[in-house]
């Protein structure tokens, strides 16, 4: 037995309890992969913090507190590995038509940084997401409850692979929100493709990760560390990264996009272990519509930040459904 039974979570907001923010899933399940966008058609001041050292990303640095553009228009998180960069060709195409960018002369130029995790291991590998995978995910964003699970970049995505593709379980994607009695919200989207483990840090127990050799229990990374029997297998490189998205609706500079979207990987460090590895490329963007003015405390901003990525990783293992190859936390007994 591996675990008692989790049920999916309950259907939340997510991402999109932040005013001003839509997200489209556009899933390949023919092998399955996919593509997430999450779009701010006003415009929203964004950060980025890459930790992983595997990354594959693509206008990042644009962000940069010192660069020029100050507003984004959308950001991809995509399966595929770097052919899944092309899904913001179609976001970028999308936006054109709708006349959503930065406005330079007579040209919309849309501001769409993207990010992407490696699933080619899952089913045929020819099969990844391209421009129509993004337009199509653009096409159908929404401000309603953002679909978790086996979805968008989550389709393809696994979890608990420091012994081996073999013992791994399903990931996923997840969403959560907290909204404080003074108006603030904060949010996160991820998608959970760790080489780690996932741990809930409110019991300290494993949710989904690395299985014992019959594949009947989990193992819990940590003790193989520890033990020092831990055997890597070699070579399977770059087939992991979790990717995500911390968004508020508070008004900041994007030197302070920046802090928050760091203080966000504080969230991966408490649910996933190890995390940051080698062939990981894990990386955080953060958004901020700037529907709240004020001030706001960063401290809290980003501790928050940490506790809804937290939160979305718990939630993309427990909503996710098992494929071949890969049981899901909320299908095992």
């Amino acid at each position: 037995m591996i675990a008692a039974a989790l049920q999916a979570p309950e259907p939340s907001r997510g991402l999109t309890a932040v005013q001003g923010l839509k997200v489209g899933h556009h899933t390949l399940s023919e092998r399955p992969t996919g593509c997430t966008v999450v779009i701010a058609e006003q415009g929203a001041v964004a950060g980025v913090d890459v930790r992983g050292g595997a990354p594959g990303t693509r206008e990042t640095d644009l962000l940069s507190p010192t660069a020029l553009v100050d507003r984004v228009h959308a950001i991809v998180l995509s399966g595929g590995s770097a052919f899944g960069l092309d899904a913001a060709s179609g976001v970028v195409k999308h936006l054109e038509q709708r006349g959503i960018g930065f406005k330079f002369g007579g040209a919309v130029v849309p501001i769409v940084p993207a990010a992407i995790l490696f699933d080619l291991g899952i089913g045929d590998a020819k099969i990844r997401p391209g421009a129509d995978c993004g337009l199509q995910a653009a096409q159908h964003a929404t401000d309603g409850p953002v679909a978790e699970g086996n979805v968008g970049a989550g389709a393809g995505a696994t979890v608990g692979k420091m012994a081996g593709r073999a013992r791994a379980m399903k990931g996923g994607i997840g969403s959560a929100a907290i909204a404080l009695p003074n108006g603030l919200v904060v949010a996160a989207l991820v998608a959970v493709n760790a080489r780690g483990d996932i741990i809930d840090p409110a019991t300290g127990q494993v949710v989904a990760g690395t299985r014992t050799e019959d594949g009947k229990r989990l193992a819990d990374v940590r003790t193989l560390l520890r033990s020092g029997s831990l055997q890597p297998p070699q070579p399977e490189p770059l087939e992991h990264t979790t990717i995500g998205i911390v968004a508020t609706n508070a008004t900041l500079t994007k030197t302070q996009a920046t802090k928050l979207a760091q203080m966000a990987h504080d969230g991966l460090a408490r649910t996933i272990v190890p995390v940051h590895t080698s062939s990981d490329g894990d990386a955080i963007f953060s958004v901020a519509t700037g529907a709240r003015s004020g001030p706001v405390d960063l401290d809290t901003l980003g501790a928050l930040g940490a506790e809804a990525m937290a939160e979305a990783v718990l939630r993309a293992v427990r909503a996710a459904v098992s494929i071949p190859g890969f049981p899901a936390a909320r299908d095992l007994r």
